[in-house]
């Protein structure tokens, strides 16, 4: 028996095709294989540029898997929301909890590396406090509004993508003046030593420069609609007709807009899973084309770096003060430095709204489901997110080692989570079969492919962060344990009670 029918939360959507691209490019960060360059050129022997490329087309097959189930299921909480829908309330929950792991501590990274650059700027004032600084500036434009907080992102990624234009201007002059320190064939082919395994082995390392994309998914609720007028808000724009299989509203592949989404067409949705590959695309392509330059630039061989681990973190700023000069080392410095606090502004935003969609759900207290009537944002969710966050950066950015105990674990609750949402396309699409004409390609042979690649990666990953990983696993295992058992004893059969949305289209979900 289900418990009593209530009213959701729902959030304000005003969000538009640009503004999610923005959102996603901010998370990622343009010019993300600065600090890990050398480490990679290192591991591939010089096939820097080439990795990148594996890198891209690997995560694309995690890319399409978010742009089929958002079309399935857009609402916030993205894999969460995709796992419950595809493979049932418990893998719901684990997909959301080991994502969860993930989007509370990638902003702490990218807050700590604000951190660090203001430092090497002003290294009177300690990194610790511009790391507080920068969460609570950021906060605050979340708190304002996702509009504004977009709007402010859109300028400070225009500032990091000329800032990267400068540099790939000045490296194409001094390439034209005075050659390049490499092979121009090297960044793709490799120098002595290259092997397949070996770049392969640095691919492991560059994914992780991609994890970010997906929280565009997490905002499908905010997204416009065809037709909505403003932000969708109004009786008209929150129906929706329940026309194909499972109570939804025919889309591609049988995909429900959703029963109580509030989408009037599939055009929503399709914005969302198009920003979704265009996010991708367009950082492949930046990640490729400057780690190709800073290669061509570097006055230090692969082998030279493999032998000196120490000079790998900076050798992209080497590269570039021996060619052309400490002013564009200077530049990209600030330019991380900004841009690390706005991908931190955009990862804290998913994370708000992947704890507003549990908390909806049931899964965690109902205090934090609740959206401000002025700023139409989870104001308690994002609130929560920017406290652990605020804990973990400022801890980290007090010890020595705090940025490698962050990065060794960020990554373990990614990467499990998409292996959940590779199932659940799985289990949507072909197990269930809510959708009209499945296809082997589309619904079984792509996930499986993108389900070996994380799994791979989570592999190769350390020992301290699979271990990490298993504890915070272990403990969503008892929580979940102790959920069933309390909806079971207060008669609501271990469900989630009433989801109102794509997330619940009918028993066979559970």
């Amino acid at each position: 028996m289900a418990g009593p029918k209530t009213t959701q939360a729902t959030l304000r959507r005003t969000l538009t095709f640009r503004d999610l691209v923005v959102y996603g490019l901010l998370f990622i960060a343009p010019m993300a294989p600065v600090g890990v360059f050398g480490t990679l050129d290192a591991k591939s022997h010089g096939a820097v540029a080439l990795v990148y490329l594996v890198a891209t087309v690997a995560m694309a097959f995690t890319a399409y898997s978010y742009a089929q189930m958002v079309r399935v299921a857009p609402r916030a909480g993205s894999v969460f929301t995709y796992a419950r829908v595809g493979l049932g309330e418990g893998p719901g929950f684990i997909a959301g909890w080991m994502a969860m792991l993930d989007y509370l501590l990638i902003p702490a990274v990218a807050y700590l590396f604000s951190g660090i650059a203001m430092e090497e700027l002003v290294p009177s004032v300690d990194r610790w406090v511009w790391t507080a600084i920068a969460v609570v500036v950021t906060t605050g434009l979340n708190l304002w509004g996702v509009r504004a907080a977009a709007l402010v992102g859109l300028l400070v990624l225009a500032m990091e993508i000329a800032v990267l234009l400068v540099f790939v201007a000045a490296a194409l002059v001094e390439l034209a003046a005075h050659g390049a320190q490499r092979d121009w064939l090297s960044p793709l082919t490799g120098q002595s030593g290259f092997t397949i395994s070996a770049v392969f082995g640095a691919v492991s390392v560059a994914v992780l420069s991609y994890l970010g994309f997906d929280a565009i998914a997490s905002f499908a609720e905010e997204t416009l609609d065809d037709g909505d007028g403003k932000g969708g808000r109004g009786g008209k724009g929150r129906t929706a007709s329940n026309t194909s299989k499972g109570g939804a509203l025919a889309v591609e592949g049988g995909a429900p807009a959703g029963k109580g989404s509030g989408w009037r067409s599939a055009a929503g949705p399709a914005r969302v899973s198009r920003a979704v590959l265009t996010c991708l695309a367009v950082a492949g392509f930046l990640f490729i084309v400057q780690t190709y330059l800073a290669a061509l630039l570097s006055p230090t061989s692969s082998s030279e770096l493999a032998a000196d681990p120490a000079a790998q973190g900076g050798a992209f700023y080497a590269a570039v003060d021996s060619s052309v000069g400490t002013w564009l080392h200077d530049l990209v410095a600030v330019s991380k430095a900004i841009g690390a606090a706005f991908a931190a502004l955009a990862g804290q935003a998913a994370a708000g709204r992947l704890l507003f969609a549990m908390a909806r759900d049931r899964r965690l207290p109902g205090v934090v489901a609740k959206v401000n009537a002025h700023s139409g944002v989870p104001r308690r969710a994002l609130l929560s997110a920017a406290v652990v966050t605020l804990v973990a950066a400022v801890w980290a950015a007090r010890r020595d080692d705090g940025l490698d105990r962050l990065v060794s674990v960020v990554d373990v609750g990614a990467l499990t989570a998409f292996a959940l949402l590779h199932a659940s396309v799985i289990g949507w699409f072909w197990v269930r079969k809510r959708a009209e004409v499945p296809s082997v390609l589309r619904h079984v042979l792509v996930p499986l492919v993108g389900m070996g690649i994380v799994i791979a990666v989570i592999v190769e990953a350390s020992s301290t962060a699979q271990l990490i990983g298993a504890i915070w696993l272990g403990v969503g295992f008892v929580v979940l344990a102790a959920q069933w058992r309390g909806r079971v004893g207060s008669g609501t059969g271990g469900t989630a009670g009433p989801s109102n949305g794509p997330g619940d289209p009918g028993a066979g979900a559970r």
